[in-house]
Order: C-alpha cells, then sequence, then structure tokens
C-alpha cells in the first residue's frame, strides 16, 4: 500500500477504495517517465495537433471555483481558432475510452492536497483500473497555491498516473500558482507550439519594465542554418534574476510595417504594439481613430520568452536568439523585434519570470548540462554562476550544425576547459561527417561515464527545442540509466528541463 498521507482524508479515502489503491499504488511506484515518449516520437504528436484533422481534441477540466473552468474554455477556444477540433468537457464526464489520441487536462487542488468534487467520478471509475494509454499524447495545467503544503497535488497526481499508464507528454507539466499570469502566459504558449499559431494575443497582459537594447552580435555568419545573435539588455533598476530565469519580451512591429499604413505619427505609435491589418479594407477604416480607439479595435501582440544566459554581476541580461522567418521570409515577431527593428540604445518592454523549475541545483554536486542551438543560453548561466561559486565538476554536451560557423561562444567555453573549470566538454556538429552527429549520441558514447556522475549525485539539466532535441536525449537518458533511475532522478529535483 503506497503512503497516502501527501492527501487529503477525501482523496485518500477514493484512491484507498478498492481497486484504486492498487491502481494508485502501481502509478506512485512508477511515477512519471516510465513508458512516456518510448513509443511514438513527440514531434508527430506536435504534427498530428496542428493539422487540425481527425479526432477532436479533449479538453478536460477539474475545477472547484470555477477559474479551471474557465482556462479550460479559453483553451478550447485557443485550438479552436487555430483549427483544431475540440471537445471540451468536465473531468467526472470523461471515461477511459475518451482517454486516446489528444488530451488537455486542466485541474485545481483545493484544501490540502484535494481534487475538485468534480474530479471524484473519474477517480472513483477510471484511475482504479490499470489502463494501457499508450495512444493518448496529453499536457496538464495545475492549478494550486504555493501556501498550502500540497501545492498543485492533484494535478501532479493525475500527471503521474497518465504518466505511468503509457501516455505520452506533449511537453511538461505547467503549474500555476495562485492564478500566476506568467504562468497562464507560459500554458499560452505551450499551446501556440502545438498548434503552429504563435500570434493570438495574450489572455494577460504582464506589467513589463522599460530595457534597454545594448548591443546585438551575430554569432554565426557564414552558418547553413538560421542566424543566432547574442542580444544584450540593460535592466531598469531594481530587476533581478538567477541562472535558470526567463525574459518576457513585449515585441512591437517594425518601424516600416506601421510606416506603410500612411496613419498619423500619433496613430503609428499606438500601432507599434498591436496587430496590424492588411486588408486594404481594414487598414482604411483606422484612418481618424484615436490611439484610445486603435487600442480598442485592434488586439495587443503577444509575448515571446527566451532562455536568460548571463547573472545579474555581468551588468545585464543576455540572450541567444533565433531568427525565425515564415514562408516569405519575414522575420518573426519577437526575433524579429530583437535582432532586426529595434535601434540599439532604444527602449525595449521586458520583464523577468522566476522560473524555479529550472534553477540551480546544489553547487557542490556534479552537474551534466546538455543543449543544442540556442539552448545554450539556459546552460551558460548556469556554468557562469557555478564557476563563479568554484564548482568545477561541470560536463557540458553542446550540439550545432558546423564547427566553423556555429559554435557559439567558442573562446569562452574553450577557456573554461582549459582552465579546469569544465571537467569536460563533449561537442556535436551535425554537418561536419556524412553521419549526422547529435548531442544524443555523444551521451549514449560516454554512457559509462555518465552513470558514474550521477553515482556521484549529479544533476542533468537539458535546454533547447522541444519537438526534437529533448525528445532524443530523454531517450538516450531512458537507454543510459533505466526507467527507475531516471524516475529518481525526477522526484530528487536532479533531472531538469528548459524546452521550447
Amino acid at each position: 500500500m503506497p503512503d497516502l498521507s501527501a492527501f487529503s482524508p477525501e482523496v485518500r479515502h477514493l484512491l484507498a477504495a478498492g481497486a484504486v489503491a492498487g491502481a494508485y499504488a502501481l502509478f506512485c511506484s512508477g511515477i512519471a517517465l516510465r513508458e512516456a515518449l518510448r513509443r511514438r516520437a513527440a514531434r508527430q504528436a506536435v504534427e498530428a495537433l496542428s493539422q487540425g484533422a481527425g479526432e477532436p481534441v479533449l479538453v478536460a477540466y477539474a475545477s472547484q471555483t470555477g477559474f479551471a473552468e474557465e482556462l479550460a474554455g479559453a483553451t478550447a477556444k485557443a485550438l479552436s481558432d487555430a483549427g483544431a477540433p475540440v471537445t471540451l468537457r468536465e473531468l467526472s464526464a470523461v471515461t477511459a475510452a475518451d482517454l486516446s489520441g489528444r488530451a488537455l487536462f486542466i485541474v485545481s487542488t483545493t484544501g490540502e492536497g484535494d481534487a475538485p468534487d468534480t474530479a471524484r467520478a473519474f477517480i472513483r471509475d477510471v484511475m482504479k483500473d490499470g489502463h494501457d494509454l499508450s495512444a493518448l499524447r496529453y499536457g496538464v495545467l495545475a492549478l494550486g497555491d504555493s501556501s498550502y503544503a500540497q501545492y498543485c497535488a492533484f494535478g501532479r497526481t493525475l500527471d503521474a498516473w497518465l504518466a505511468h499508464a503509457g501516455a505520452q507528454p506533449l511537453f511538461d507539466r505547467v503549474e500555476v500558482d495562485d492564478g500566476d499570469p506568467a504562468a497562464l502566459r507560459h500554458w499560452q504558449g505551450k499551446l501556440s507550439v502545438l498548434t503552429g499559431v504563435t500570434d493570438a494575443p495574450d489572455w494577460s497582459r504582464p506589467t513589463y519594465g522599460r530595457w534597454t537594447l545594448a548591443e546585438r552580435e551575430l554569432l554565426n555568419p557564414g552558418s547553413p542554418g538560421g542566424e543566432a545573435w547574442r542580444v544584450r539588455l540593460t535592466p531598469p533598476s531594481g530587476a533581478a534574476w538567477q541562472a535558470g530565469d526567463i525574459l518576457e519580451i513585449g515585441p512591437r512591429n517594425a518601424p516600416a510595417d506601421v510606416a506603410a499604413l500612411g496613419l498619423p505619427a500619433e496613430a503609428a505609435e499606438a500601432l507599434s504594439g498591436l496587430r496590424l491589418p492588411h486588408e486594404p479594407a481594414a487598414v482604411a477604416a483606422l484612418s481618424g481613430l484615436s490611439p484610445a480607439a486603435l487600442a480598442e479595435r485592434l488586439t495587443p501582440l503577444p509575448h515571446r520568452e527566451y532562455s536568460i544566459a548571463s547573472l545579474p554581476a555581468d551588468g545585464g541580461v543576455e540572450l541567444i536568439v533565433r531568427l525565425m522567418t515564415d514562408a516569405e521570409g519575414r522575420p518573426g515577431l519577437g526575433s524579429g523585434w530583437l535582432c532586426r527593428h529595434a535601434q540599439i540604445g532604444g527602449p525595449i518592454d521586458a520583464r523577468v519570470r522566476t522560473n524555479r523549475s529550472f534553477h540551480a541545483p546544489d553547487p557542490a554536486k556534479p552537474l551534466v548540462l546538455v543543449g543544442a542551438g540556442t539552448g545554450l543560453a539556459g546552460l551558460r548561466a548556469h556554468l557562469k554562476a557555478r564557476i563563479t561559486a568554484g564548482a568545477t565538476r561541470n560536463w557540458l554536451v553542446f550540439g550545432e550544425r558546423t564547427a566553423a560557423h556555429d559554435y557559439f561562444l567558442r573562446d569562452e567555453i574553450e577557456g573554461w576547459a582549459t582552465s579546469g573549470a569544465l571537467e569536460r566538454l563533449d561537442l556535436a556538429f551535425s554537418r561536419d561527417q556524412t553521419e549526422r552527429l547529435y548531442v544524443q549520441h555523444r551521451l549514449r558514447a560516454a554512457a559509462d561515464t555518465l552513470r558514474q556522475w550521477v553515482d556521484d549525485g549529479a544533476a542533468i539539466y537539458v535546454c533547447g527545442s522541444l519537438e526534437g532535441m529533448s525528445r532524443d536525449v530523454h531517450l538516450a537518458l531512458l537507454d543510459i540509466l533505466g526507467a527507475e533511475m531516471l524516475e529518481r532522478l525526477v522526484d530528487e529535483g536532479r533531472y531538469r528541463r528548459d524546452v521550447y
């Protein structure tokens, strides 16, 4: 019988009743990651959702005060607006037969770890049996309040049960502390990745500070891939962050795009942060409107998120930004603003979002950092912090396209390796040999050493692409360490990911 003391008497009673306790014991013993991601590629799951065809996406919610239901409705609308068929359903109405295809769960936790009343039937009737959910791809938005000991308990329990039953996570669980707007925007960003619709307005507008664009440097001239830029921002007074945190950017339209509308200067300024129309009739309808009327008529531009690559001691925030382009070659909203349109010395709307799930481990323990491309940003901040603290048991596994053009921050990294600040450095440049070589191949080749580091107490931090790199690294870690050890690392906070 598993230890149910973490949960309320009500949930303990439900989970202890009959076959429920046996099922719960099973999924507790195999919490998260055991079979997830083994059966199909996460890329296929993402593509299946973005196609918007076939069976509907199930959006299921368990709400006590109505907040989870409200967010479920907004989630369903976002998917529907992107062209995905949707079924919105209270969790109590969900049966085991519904758990195939794609599902998003928005669930709250009440009291000291209680599931909402609307989850009772699902716990009693569905979670009691040992279902095979290998045909399900899912995401969980867990709502809670960190002032309670059992923060997001039901969302975490549901996530664990789904993963143990073989369901494949579309992305890592998103937790919302007391309605935190930044976490909700993070969930909305996950939906944008899944649907391919990245220009939907934010559900809640962030309060930005006024930062300054200090400099930008192209890191990979001549690369066969997209441009990557090091962008440096000077923060306003009082800004604070630590390794692992995220910078949210409030992008603006390119001045040329606003000017092309031919509107007065006052209106043009108001339009810089709003979604621009392109149809002639829609543009003509804006003529003569006041800035306030424009703001009422048009929706704000959505935010963008970037892993911070520097520490406060560096005097500013540094980012590593990939310049994204659409099919016509137009720069992406956030990357175009930072890498192309914003003026050096000009203002940037930004705010730091604390990312507790990727904060630093104990500096006395070894750390393995794995990333590719712009994922180097989040890893670099951790390396800088550990080196400053005198921690030298650091192992970096980094991958990109070519050593000649895409070895970002080469002098800095090799300087750390030479000085001993990096105990081990493994590089994977995929286009520098006939057969493609990626970071997961480097990990597999160093399997014995990796196991020894983990035995020594090492944590493993992964930063980079959700669709490819993180999935393949996860599968490699499963093969090298085994599901039981990887689950243990998750439980101990020693396996963490910042993927996007």
